[in-house]
């Protein structure tokens, strides 16, 4: 017991520094946005279709607006427990993509700046990392590269 325990942690350090490889941790990003965006737009026209047919059939916006904003609430509800889940997770995983390329975690900040922070970020998420070892630690392409299939 004592030797499966001892060969775990020497597994587990030896992985401490290994990047998750680029393209699959950007593919299942990109999977995640793509299903919230469509789920996104499919509650807002469910949304709006629901109005539409109450604005019909009694004619008064009045209260019809407010009457369905009850289930907007409850999507906003539900997008921001998913905020709040992915958000760290995500921070994490720039800050990683900015150590493969020897840059700062402080990049991340580039984040706040209005309207063009995201699409630099996005720019640079990119970019591939650097050849070989950094200030970081060594090369995770490298290390997956010499890893038997």
């Amino acid at each position: 017991m004592r030797a499966r325990l001892q060969a775990i942690k020497e597994e587990l350090r030896r992985r401490r520094h290994q990047s998750i490889p680029e393209q699959g941790a950007w593919l299942g990003i990109l999977a995640v946005l793509l299903l919230l965006s469509f789920l996104a737009l499919a509650a807002f026209a469910f949304w709006i279709f629901k109005i539409l047919v109450e604005i019909g059939r009694q004619g008064d916006t009045g209260h019809v607006v407010g009457d369905a904003a009850g289930p907007l609430a409850n999507g906003i509800a539900l997008f921001g427990v998913f905020m709040l889940v992915t958000f760290i997770p995500s921070i994490a995983v720039q800050v990683r993509r900015f150590h493969d390329q020897d840059k700062s975690g402080l990049f991340v900040l580039l984040n706040l700046v209005p309207v063009v922070g995201g699409f630099i970020v996005l720019v640079f998420m990119c970019l591939e990392g650097t050849k070989g070892s950094n200030r970081f630690g060594p090369d995770p392409l490298a290390a997956h590269a010499r890893m038997p299939s």
